[in-house]
């Protein structure tokens, strides 16, 4: 049996180069949904390393839905830093999973994300800092938080 080397050639071109392609592309999806994967984990557990500070920080009330009455200085000082590292969470989780145009499976874990900041947003309180919390932050992050606060305290009028 002779053997065409040149048609086996074509074959390989024909058949062989797409496929290679297309693996090749198979494969770097996956690994940006690896990566993408790993970022919203990293994010999800940052995020409850927070409410474990919260829970260590019963005094504050902060996983009630209206603002704490009558903290004294001290207590209003520790309520801003948990407000400044809840911002800094939320910019980053903005940063890093935020994007114009989702995939479905993207847009299934902005809205845990989105639920989170509206959930906060539902706070007077909260909602009062927001302007001097997002100094210095990300414009288009200030703007899309704003407009949940705006959202979230027309619904709580």
């Amino acid at each position: 049996m002779r053997v065409d080397w040149e048609t086996l050639s074509y074959v390989v071109t024909v058949f062989g180069l797409p496929l290679a392609i297309l693996a090749f592309l198979l494969e770097q999806r996956k690994e940006r949904e690896n990566e993408e994967e790993e970022v919203y984990q990293l994010l999800s557990d940052a995020y409850i390393d927070f409410l474990k500070l919260v829970i260590a920080n019963p005094d504050l009330q902060l996983r009630s839905q209206v603002t704490t009455p009558d903290l004294n200085d001290e207590q209003r000082e520790r309520t801003q830093v948990m407000y400044e590292i809840l911002i800094s969470l939320f910019e980053r989780a903005y940063l890093l999973a935020f994007e114009d145009n989702m995939s479905r499976k993207q847009l299934r874990r902005w809205r845990s994300w989105e639920d989170f900041m509206r959930e906060w947003c539902r706070r007077a309180d909260f909602r009062q800092m927001l302007p001097r919390l997002l100094q210095g932050e990300d414009p288009d992050f200030s703007e899309y938080i704003m407009r949940l606060a705006q959202e979230e305290a027309a619904g709580f009028v």
